[in-house]
């Protein structure tokens, strides 16, 4: 592998970059035009890569190594035709199987052919003497094509080549996941901490594991275990205080995640962590400082200012959570939580006309909830707005066809706009019981219920 630190390789880089500002015209060797272009594609810096590139084969054209990277530059700007037609000619000049197949693998891959980029791998496979990144290849390959047991097979290769591949560790707990195989996924870990008995992040994903299964004292011992294995391993004081937190152990929840801030960067989630832990204490202060804090340290996190919203829409301080919803807004106009809280509130408010906005918003952003729909109705038929209701009621009833309080808002408008058949369709005496009728009196309580009295007795 290019170390792009080594003297020669600087050197080159150096020269060819004086070369650029001068005008002037260097020779360099094919090797020393392979450094240079595979640095500048390993910071990002397509343009010089091209440049060199260009140059290098101007100076070298029968170079077959400058002419792999010309592919990997037309696969990089997804000119594949271009990449497959020079691979091809590559392959006529001098065979090097494994790279070649490598590339028109990951062509296959990029274009979503993930059965012929598999067939190519195992090409490469047949000629590499270092097959590992060719297992990982296929095991995401396969994963992409959700064959989960043949990406189990390739993920398990890369994990007993070196135990702590932690990629292929995750990738392979994945792949037990979706195949259900909790029984392997543990035994896999354990595997792991037979040879490195001090590995924090099997140690984690161990407790993770234990902690779904509803395996509370063997998920706490594997947590601890990570954190014996490292006192600064923020990922496992999160997971515990999560799981003390679900158990009702509170205040240590809070120790754990208090413990996460000092190991780590300030996080929005810890914070609105441990602001959750206070107000099931009653800590109300205490929860308002955490939750604000988590807001500050990540303006962009909605569900931190969901938290904080919510916090104070419990309390019934709706001005307040009006006050703090303006400000979630500014920075998340396209949460449609947020929009779901702004219309509770604004609701709440009685201020019906922005609550209906704030509907409409959410219905926008595609958030179709059953019970936000039901709201939704409700405001308009509180409104004596029944067109509208009838409107929103009908797209409810679309997602919703078998569900009664949809009917029951879908039929009673309908009676009401003269849609007499719509309403018979919806409102069928024989099957509407005492509760319907009681549901029907509150939600239209502004209409003429005389009405609704005269289609019942029919």
């Amino acid at each position: 592998m290019l170390n792009y630190n080594s003297e020669n390789a600087q050197s080159s880089i150096t020269k060819f970059e004086h070369m650029l500002k001068t005008n002037h015209v260097y020779f360099f060797d094919a090797q020393e035009f392979e450094n240079i272009i595979v640095h500048y594609l390993g910071f990002g810096d397509n343009q010089l890569a091209k440049k060199a590139l260009k140059m290098g084969l101007a100076q070298h054209p029968s170079n077959i190594e400058l002419m792999m990277l010309q592919s990997e530059i037309f696969i990089l700007d997804e000119k594949f035709e271009n990449a497959i037609e020079l691979l091809n000619y590559i392959q006529k000049l001098a065979p090097l199987e494994e790279e070649i197949a490598l590339q028109k693998a990951t062509i296959a891959s990029k274009t979503g052919n993930h059965k012929a980029s598999i067939e190519f791998l195992h090409v490469a496979l047949e000629f590499s003497e270092d097959p590992v990144e060719i297992w990982n290849l296929l095991g995401m390959e396969h994963l992409l094509a959700e064959e989960y047991e043949d990406a189990e097979y390739f993920f398990k290769n890369c994990l007993s080549d070196n135990p702590e591949d932690y990629p292929a560790l995750y990738n392979l707990l994945y792949c037990y996941e979706q195949l259900k195989k909790d029984d392997e996924a543990i035994a896999s870990l354990n595997e792991v901490l037979e040879v490195d008995p001090y590995c924090e992040v099997a140690w984690l994903q161990l407790g993770k594991l234990f902690n779904k299964l509803g395996r509370t004292k063997e998920a706490l011992s594997a947590f601890e275990f990570a954190i014996i294995s490292d006192d600064t391993f923020t990922g496992a004081y999160i997971e515990k205080g999560k799981m003390l937190e679900r158990i009702g152990r509170t205040n240590e929840a809070i120790e754990n995640y208090e413990v996460a801030l000092n190991t780590t960067e300030p996080s929005a989630f810890v914070f609105q962590s441990i602001g959750r832990c206070h107000e099931k204490l009653g800590n109300d202060r205490l929860a308002q400082k955490f939750y604000l804090k988590s807001v500050q340290t990540e303006p962009t996190n909605e569900k931190g200012w969901e938290s904080l919203i919510n916090f104070h829409v419990q309390l019934e301080n709706f001005k307040k959570a009006k006050h703090y919803l303006k400000s979630a807004l500014e920075v998340n106009s396209d949460s449609f939580l947020l929009w779901i809280q702004s219309a509770k509130i604004y609701k709440a408010l009685n201020q019906n006309k922005k609550a209906l906005a704030s509907y409409e918003k959410t219905l926008d952003l595609g958030y179709f909830d059953h019970s936000f729909l039901l709201d939704y109705i409700d405001v308009y038929l509180e409104m004596k707005l029944w067109y509208d209701a009838y409107q929103v009621a009908q797209t409810a009833f679309k997602g919703y066809p078998e569900s009664k309080e949809v009917k029951l808002r879908l039929g009673g408008c309908s009676l009401i706009l003269g849609k007499f058949e719509e309403a018979n369709y919806h409102l069928i005496p024989t099957e509407i019981q005492n509760q319907d009728l009681d549901l029907i009196n509150q939600l239209f309580h502004k209409a003429d219920l005389a009405l609704f009295n005269q289609f019942f007795s029919k």
